[in-house]
């Protein structure tokens, strides 16, 4: 159970394709259940060419699911949000909040998605689910068909539903009705899979119980992105600096610009480089308005902004860069599934963001890492400096050692022993 599957084009996407095509490449009978296609190319985009990765003998049962906080053809609205639109949208918070399961914009969805499971398991009794979050009403269906049934299930939690994974906090006490459905929901579960230590580390404080069961599931890359055969070279000048994911408003790019700016001052070789950012500018079709303004506002200094790239797009997008760069929002909880990419090209990255971000943890030891020691322009600056000189200077050796230590986090890696266990522990015969 996916919402996020393809052609959705959310960061989410990847693992919610790897994951059922694993357990197809392993020998399973797989049907994903997920949302309409509607649902992504009305809404927030699409990513069409995702669907030709999906491995051919899994079967796609698709649901209903009406975001309504998201139409914009007027003809679909109620009277109520046509004409009290901010009434409206208290309502429908306000309605979400008070169901069974409180989601504010999914929760709708839950009725659909265990009809659809119920009548999936009455065709072809199912022997395991494997449910992934976001949203965190995905998980229902699991929940449905464990109760009716007994189907064990796994919650690939991925990230945190009551752990806010860029403040740290505790977002939904264990009293409240999001606190009760998460201790039900991780109490029963077969396994538990988070996508980094410190979230696995801290749920595991939280729910000592159940610790044994869960297990870190890192995204990793994906085989198409897997560097070329041949040998490694140096990079030539002028350098390309790039990005490609998604921009939220979580994402330093003020502080990125001005140490972009500041390097372009301070050192020849990043004066003559380019920038190029790939990607959303926001979760959404629309950019959002402030990012996009301060990219437009970023020209003159040599940064320019070249929108999506759909999957069978990302290798020769890399293939355009000599330097990446990693901005991501600060949070001790945070990854990013984008690192992983990133190690699969063995360029020099550098990391705009908090050094206490979790993705230090995973670029530790990478041979071609320049972190920036904090968010100051000056110290932004100065790793941009180091990673162009790495670019043009680096020996073969280093840029070999640099792709070993990325091939280490090819994605099938991270799953193969998960299912190679579930294979084990449900006895369904090779």
């Amino acid at each position: 159970m996916a919402w996020g599957y393809p052609p959705c084009r959310g960061g989410g996407v990847y693992r919610a394709l790897a994951t059922p095509n694993a357990f197809a490449a392993a020998g399973w009978d797989v049907t994903v259940l997920t949302v309409e296609r509607e649902t992504f190319t009305r809404y927030t985009g699409a990513d069409e060419s995702l669907e030709a990765l999906i491995d051919p003998s899994i079967a796609i049962v698709r649901t209903p699911f009406l975001w309504e906080a998201l139409e914009t053809d007027v003809r679909r609205w109620s009277w109520l949000r046509a004409h009290l639109p901010r009434v409206w949208r208290r309502w429908i918070k306000r309605r979400d909040q008070m169901r069974d399961l409180p989601e504010v914009g999914y929760a709708g969805w839950r009725g659909d998605l265990e009809a659809a499971a119920a009548r999936i398991h009455a065709d072809k009794p199912v022997d395991l689910t494997v449910a992934t979050a976001n949203p965190a009403t995905a998980w229902m269906a699991a929940w449905h068909l464990h109760e009716k049934a007994g189907v064990p299930y796994v919650l690939d939690q991925r990230d945190g539903w009551t752990l806010d994974v860029f403040s740290g906090d505790r977002v939904h006490e264990r009293g409240s009705k999001i606190g009760r459905w998460e201790t039900k929901l991780l109490a029963q579960a077969r396994e538990v899979w988070f996508v980094n230590e410190p979230i696995r580390a801290w749920y595991a404080k939280e729910y000592p119980d159940v610790a044994d069961r869960m297990h870190v599931v890192m995204n990793g890359w994906d085989p198409e992105l897997a560097p070329t055969a041949a040998d490694p070279v140096p990079a030539q000048r002028p350098l390309t600096y790039g990005y490609l994911g998604t921009i939220s408003k979580m994402v330093p790019l003020a502080e990125f610009v001005a140490g972009w700016q500041q390097a372009r001052h301070d050192d020849e070789v990043v004066s003559g480089a380019s920038c190029s950012l790939r990607g959303y500018l926001g979760f959404y079709k629309t950019p959002e308005p402030k990012n996009l303004a301060l990219v437009q506002a970023a020209e003159e200094s040599g940064i320019s902004f070249g929108g999506p790239a759909s999957k069978t797009e990302v290798a020769d997008v890399y293939a355009g860069f000599d330097v990446l760069l990693l901005i991501l929002g600060a949070g001790l909880y945070v990854t990013s599934g984008k690192v992983f990419e990133y190690l699969a090209t063995g360029m020099p990255i550098v990391s705009v963001h908090e050094p206490s971000n979790a993705a230090s943890d995973v670029l530790r030891g990478y041979p071609l890492w320049f972190p920036a020691a904090s968010l100051s322009a000056d110290d932004i600056a100065a790793a941009l400096v180091k990673a162009g000189h790495a670019a043009l200077e680096a020996d073969i050796e280093t840029l070999r050692a640099a792709r070993e230590f990325g091939a280490s986090f090819s994605r099938d890696r991270q799953l193969s022993p998960r299912v190679e266990a579930l294979t084990a522990s449900i006895g369904v015969p090779a």
